[in-house]
């Protein structure tokens, strides 16, 4: 019988850990759940003899890999998977997969839900601004993007994306403006929504280059990674110019520079919360048991990441 680990320090919701021990236990696998685990020794201990884990924003390092010597695939429930040490495990012909799609109305709706708190001196009482004819950017026109932009254009905002990997034919059909360069997207545009992943070629990309192209009173909305972001250049930028704003679901390492000398101009949440809603928590949750069963049983490989 397969054993297959679900770890998560933040556990899933009941129905969806309900719902994929009956996935488990329809294909005969054996299912063993650790939750809120406080050491790494715990996660250790419980991968030694486990074929498939499925884990949430926990660390699968060397280290663990080196463990789990029956380790054939490890799943994140969600779509970035920088948790994952995805070299190794290719090393030890691990397979890593994430779920792409399963996150993507939550966080989409994050997205333009901090643009409305934002925009509207994050409900202080005083006069703020609308979304609509306003412009708003997609950097990365993804599962998360394209959502975005369905919502964004409901608001009457007008809608512009980069995305390199995506035909511009195919941003365009959706009615969206399809920008040759990141440049072009960051000074056509007074939003900003980031939906990048974070990898060696995308950290710090958002940089001084990029921010200090967009016109006056500009936001930039980043509910991708903060590596994604050069902090440098955004401190830069936000003591430079007063009516520049920054809002994100993750707090950036420079938070407490940030609040001590830019009052009125940011807002950041104390934890990652894109996909902190109980659909995206059961569809990931489901979709990860899914593709586990899937993987040993018609050997799919379709969400590979390694």
């Amino acid at each position: 019988m397969r054993k297959i680990l679900v770890a998560t320090q933040k556990p899933f919701a009941s129905e969806a850990t309900t719902k994929i021990s009956k996935i488990f236990e329809k294909a005969g696998y054996n299912l063993i759940i650790l939750e809120k685990y406080q050491e790494k020794s715990d996660l250790i201990t419980a991968v030694e003899s486990v074929e498939a884990i499925i884990v949430r924003s926990d660390i699968i390092d060397a280290e663990v890999l080196e463990v789990a010597r029956n380790l054939k695939i490890v799943v994140r429930a969600g779509a970035g998977y920088d948790n994952i040490d995805c070299k190794t495990a290719a090393e030890k012909d691990i397979v890593v997969m994430n779920t792409p799609g399963q996150n993507s109305n939550a966080v989409a709706e994050l997205a333009i839900g901090l643009m409305v708190y934002i925009s509207r001196g994050c409900f202080n009482g005083k006069s703020g601004n609308e979304l609509k004819g306003k412009k708003l950017g997609i950097h990365a026109y993804g599962y998360v993007g394209r959502i975005v932009a369905a919502i964004a254009k409901g608001f009457g905002m007008n809608v512009f994306a980069f995305d390199p990997f995506i035909n511009a034919v195919i941003i365009e059909n959706d009615g969206v403006k399809a920008c040759k360069t990141a440049e072009e997207l960051y000074s056509s545009c007074n939003y900003i929504s980031l939906h990048i992943p974070a990898n060696e070629k995308t950290k710090e990309s958002i940089n001084y280059n990029l921010l200090s192209r967009m016109p006056e009173n500009s936001i930039l909305i980043n509910t991708a990674r903060k590596e994604v972001i050069c902090e440098k250049s955004l401190l830069r930028i936000l003591l430079e110019r007063p009516d520049f704003k920054y809002v994100s679901d993750i707090e950036p390492d420079c938070k407490n520079e940030i609040i001590e000398k830019c009052e009125g101009q940011y807002f950041f949440t104390p934890n990652k919360m894109g996909a902190q809603t109980a659909e995206a928590n059961i569809n990931a949750g489901i979709a990860a048991a899914e593709q586990i069963v899937n993987f040993f049983e018609n050997n799919d490989i379709t969400f590979k990441v390694n």
